[in-house]
């Protein structure tokens, strides 16, 4: 019976600790993922050929990101159905 409460209050205290130390979503910054928000912040008005240059800049980043997502997606359906 003692050795049950000692247990049960260890499992409490590293519960506890474990708790204190974990991170929660709503304290991270948010990312911008409008483009038009994105570039309107880096301070080029809406119909300018910076504002335009901005916008095809963050459309080709985001197809090199969908590209390099599928590579590895492709990768790892490969690696987990090889035998």
């Amino acid at each position: 019976m003692h050795r049950s409460r000692i247990r049960l209050g260890l499992a409490v205290g590293l519960a506890l600790a474990l708790s204190a130390c974990s991170s929660f979503e709503r304290d991270k910054p948010v990312a911008v993922t409008d483009d038009d928000a994105y570039c309107r912040r880096q301070g080029y008005t809406q119909g300018s050929k910076e504002y335009a240059a901005c916008l095809k800049d963050r459309d080709v980043a985001a197809s090199r990101g969908d590209r390099i997502e599928r590579a590895h997606r492709n990768l790892a359906e490969d690696m987990l159905n090889r035998r």
